[in-house]
């Protein structure tokens, strides 16, 4: 049977909190989104374009230690690169605003049917 694509954010941010259940996956991402933002201020300040490459590896590379290492599940940005990035600053907006663990466990307790939401 093939599998339905997610086509709409509001669809998909359900989906991509659930891939987000553990505390430390959702701190990778922190750290990682963190210092992308940081790096992205010094590419803008400084003529070192290198800093806007090192932008991506920052981002990504902590946020896929978490799903690699901590949730044991595939990345969204595989599937939904968009969607994720969005995902990923909507995390991060509601992690500054400490509503993150709140918006895990309201995630959780709705019903799903969509083929992400299982570790893969």
């Amino acid at each position: 049977m093939a599998e339905q694509r997610i086509r709409t954010y509001r669809a998909f941010w359900p989906v991509y909190v659930r891939q987000h259940r553990q505390p430390a996956t959702r701190r990778l991402h922190f750290i990682g989104t963190s210092g992308a933002l940081i790096l992205i201020v010094l590419a803008a300040a400084l003529p070192q374009p290198w800093l806007l490459l090192a932008t991506f590896f920052c981002g990504y590379f902590f946020a896929w230690l978490g799903h690699f290492f901590v949730e044991k599940n595939r990345p969204a940005t595989f599937t939904y690169p968009l969607f994720s990035l969005a995902g990923d600053f909507h995390m991060y907006a509601l992690m500054w605003l400490a509503r993150m663990d709140n918006e895990v466990a309201r995630c959780d307790a709705a019903p799903s049917d969509n083929h992400l939401n299982a570790p893969q």
